[in-house]
């Protein structure tokens, strides 16, 4: 949440810092989402910052948000685009909406898009629970989130010795929660799952 909360770590100032001990919402002036993605290869972590609420749609977004400035410079030969996903959340394997918007994806790039679900429990295997996130978390550490420009800064200082870069942008399209998938739709979707585990790795055509 965004306001004058404290937060942990360790902050160094010239002055004494008071903040309040208890993160109630209506003492926020907003909230901040951050929904990342991780490059293996450029080693460059691309970071949305929403300001309504993680939905599949909000997780589509970003990831069409990656590829217009990024994602299509870097691979302009890419016939398939392979996503590492968590089991849960925005992103879940169970989730029509989230293959939706990977189809809406597919679509609009023309692209074959793999999916790969770590089951539950094992997302800490996630190559960008490891590389991207924490490094996050350590440059925001301490710091107290007056305003989203303020988090948006500090993300992208983010880096380390092995070369790691972090692009910040900031969305503030609001999200509905609660939606479904009309049936209809639901069998448009062009999706071929894998004969190992179907149920976590799957392909979506264009």
């Amino acid at each position: 949440m965004i306001g004058n909360f404290y937060r942990p770590g360790k902050l160094y100032t010239r002055a004494r810092v008071e903040t309040l001990d208890h993160d109630f919402p209506s003492l926020a002036s907003g909230v901040v989402i951050p929904h990342g993605i991780y490059d293996l290869k450029q080693k460059h972590g691309y970071v949305t910052l929403g300001t309504s609420h993680d939905t599949s749609e909000f997780a589509g977004d970003c990831l069409r948000g990656w590829w217009r400035p990024y994602g299509q410079a870097a691979y302009p030969q890419a016939s398939s685009i392979l996503i590492l996903c968590d089991g849960g959340g925005s992103n879940r394997a169970r989730g029509d909406l989230f293959k939706l918007a990977l189809s809406r994806f597919a679509r609009v790039t023309g692209r074959e898009v793999r999916v790969a679900h770590y089951p539950p429990y094992t997302s800490k295997y996630n190559p960008i629970e490891h590389r991207l996130f924490p490094h996050l978390e350590r440059a925001c550490q301490g710091m107290i989130f007056i305003h989203l420009d303020l988090v948006q800064e500090l993300m992208a200082k983010a880096n380390t010795k092995t070369g790691l870069t972090v692009s910040v942008t900031v969305s503030d399209k609001v999200y509905k929660t609660g939606l479904k998938v009309p049936a209809d739709v639901k069998e448009q979707i062009k999706i071929i799952r894998d004969e190992n585990l179907p149920q976590w790795n799957y392909r979506i055509l264009p």
